[in-house]
């Protein structure tokens, strides 16, 4: 579904990415993870259409990407710190965004919204709001619209722990249902139910890419974290 071949970013000395390669597909959930400065959310903005490799290419459903903007309606988007104007209601965000990506005949996906109870807050605005429940209008946005991929940037940060199982949930629905999805996180322990892939990137360039069960058989280990720890050890020696 995403095909990135070979990109390359630099900002002056720094290289951000550095001839990374990888394929993703439908049905998966991947860990896109990987220490501070690794180059994550470069990829991240690559992907998005926010940044633009210096070299190689990205496609998306074979199409490439470069100069496209059709491509991002299918793509959904949790950012890690979600900004909207302080004087607008909850209401008028999901308007807005419907008006902005309006197509004929669309259908929305409300479950977030229901489930995390914003239907009951929808009035207040978002200057009022706390940080968790900016969290959840952020991760019904991401879903509202029915992407074909997600991309949820430390999703459960700031929730507390219901919302974050419904989010959990949500998520596996939304792989069961073919969707891709892709995820960062600094709490491992939040996604050993969830990813089924693991791409863990170091300096700009891609340390490895495994399926979890791979993972697991490889370090002996069950949980994420410890099974990461182990395989980047063995690769330090």
């Amino acid at each position: 579904m995403i095909e990135i071949k070979n990109i390359r970013k630099k900002f002056g000395k720094l290289t951000a990415l550095d001839n990374v390669s990888v394929s993703f597909k439908r049905g998966e959930c991947i860990a896109l993870l990987g220490p501070n400065g690794s180059g994550k959310t470069t990829l991240i903005k690559s992907l998005l259409g926010m940044v633009v490799p210096d070299s190689g290419t990205i496609h998306f459903d074979h199409e490439l990407i470069t100069g496209k903007w059709r491509y991002r309606s299918r793509l959904g988007y949790m950012p890690q710190i979600g900004r909207y104007p302080e004087n607008m209601t909850i209401a008028q965000v999901l308007d807005m965004m419907k008006d902005i990506r309006k197509k004929e005949h669309q259908q929305y996906d409300e479950d977030l919204v229901k489930s995390f109870g914003l239907n009951n807050l929808m009035q207040k605005k978002m200057r009022t709001l706390s940080g968790g429940t900016t969290q959840k209008v952020s991760a019904s946005l991401a879903f509202l619209f029915k992407p074909d991929v997600l991309i949820l940037d430390e999703p459960t940060a700031g929730l507390d722990p219901l919302s974050s199982e419904l989010l959990k949930q949500k998520i596996i629905k939304e792989k069961q249902a073919g969707k891709l999805i892709l995820i960062t996180s600094h709490v491992l322990s939040e996604l050993d139910d969830l990813v089924t892939e693991v791409f863990y990137m170091q300096e700009g360039k891609l340390a490895f890419h495994k399926k979890l069960a791979v993972l697991r058989e490889e370090t002996g280990e069950h949980k994420l974290s410890k099974a990461i720890a182990k395989l980047m050890r063995v690769q330090e020696v």
